[in-house]
């Protein structure tokens, strides 16, 4: 049971995961407060009177407020559409310009999820905040530990890498020990009302089922050339935001299948192969910039297991520093190492750290 003293924050979304996770920290014995964050919506929808953002529709806020009302908490809102302008979309924006496919959720767990809302929370007296995610923290005499949750497939530790141990000491995470399934019996037990609602994993902030139309909107890309590994010209890209590494559909090309290798900012140009075992497509050698550690940086060379995106398994591969850059050298060569997004290290289950993908050998 926890000192009643100690006041918890609850990044309250109006989904299962927050919504049980403010319920046991309730139970626990905290004293719990949530906050509804209302994030940058696209005008182009307020124009359409439609939810541009799906975080913080008005049926997200009605869900967290029903929830609240539930558990006999108060729930306050919070406005962060310029902090999540100024880190989120625009860093989005400005990435895909200029040829690299960018994590959102990372920056907005970083910057917005464990930065502004802690801000807030701390000014209402929390001692605390805690959000729905499925990620565990041990803490021992070396500090605090970022581990892998007990659901692999519900593990969110990838988009955390970038936490540090000021963050962690101020940070609860309920579900670290229970799976999707067990967490929606839980929410069904206690008869709140969400315990049934699907969860959301596209962009939030993007109305459309991809991001062409919206990328479409903001950078009025130009078109260029498609060109192959041996300098033939054999077509016209729409731009190149539209375009990632590895990609073989809507090239609208003839004959194929092609993919493409290769996205060059500066000659707006997007080069393409009909090999699929194209000695560019599968690289063992990767560069990453942008590092973040979670406690202090480990001894290097060491051997470390990445994730090159969030949903691939990790992979065997050597971490050492290299000039400016850090450069992990793969066991297996991997397929499509697209720079922009992000590459995290594990000792285990543990996060060690991770960087934004620069390029391949």
């Amino acid at each position: 049971m926890s000192d009643k003293k100690n006041k918890v924050a609850v990044a309250m979304s109006g989904g299962v995961d927050s919504s049980v996770a403010a319920a046991l920290l309730k139970k626990q014995g905290y004293e719990v407060i949530g906050i509804f964050m209302h994030f940058w919506s696209d005008p182009h929808y307020a124009q359409k009177q439609t939810i541009a953002n799906k975080c913080c529709s008005i049926d997200a806020e009605t869900d967290a407020r029903r929830v609240a009302e539930k558990l006999n908490i108060p729930l306050y809102t919070i406005n962060l559409d310029q902090d999540f302008k100024k880190y989120i979309v625009d860093n989005f924006l400005n990435e895909y310009k200029n040829g690299r496919t960018p994590n959102p959720c990372v920056r907005c767990n970083q910057f917005i999820k464990f930065g502004e809302f802690w801000k807030k929370a701390k000014a209402l007296g929390c001692d605390f905040i805690a959000t729905g995610h499925y990620v565990k923290i041990k803490k021992d005499k070396n500090g605090f530990h970022l581990l892998e949750a007990k659901d692999k497939s519900k593990d969110q530790s990838y988009f955390l890498y970038r936490l540090n141990q000021e963050v962690l000491s101020y940070c609860l995470f309920p579900l670290t020990d229970l799976k999707k399934e067990e967490v929606r019996k839980i929410a069904k037990k206690l008869k709140l009302p969400v315990f049934a609602k699907k969860d959301s994993q596209e962009v939030c902030f993007i109305q459309e089922k991809t991001p062409t139309e919206f990328l479409r909107r903001y950078l009025k890309p130009k078109a260029g050339d498609i060109i192959t590994t041996q300098g033939e010209k054999i077509g016209k890209h729409f731009g190149l935001p539209f375009y990632t590494i590895g990609q073989r559909k809507g090239l609208g090309l003839s004959k194929g299948p092609w993919y493409v290798i290769k996205i060059d900012a500066k000659k707006n140009q997007i080069v393409i192969t009909d090999n699929p075992r194209h000695p560019d497509l599968f690289n063992d050698i990767m560069l990453v910039s942008d590092i973040s550690w979670l406690n202090k940086q480990p001894k290097l060379p060491l051997k470390v297991q990445v994730k090159i995106r969030s949903m691939n398994k990790k992979q065997t591969g050597i971490l050492k520093k290299t000039g400016q850059y850090y450069q992990i050298k793969f066991k297996i060569k991997q397929r499509a190492i697209t720079p922009g997004q992000s590459a995290v290290f594990y000792l285990k289950n543990e996060v060690m750290g991770g960087g934004v993908i620069i390029k391949n050998k």
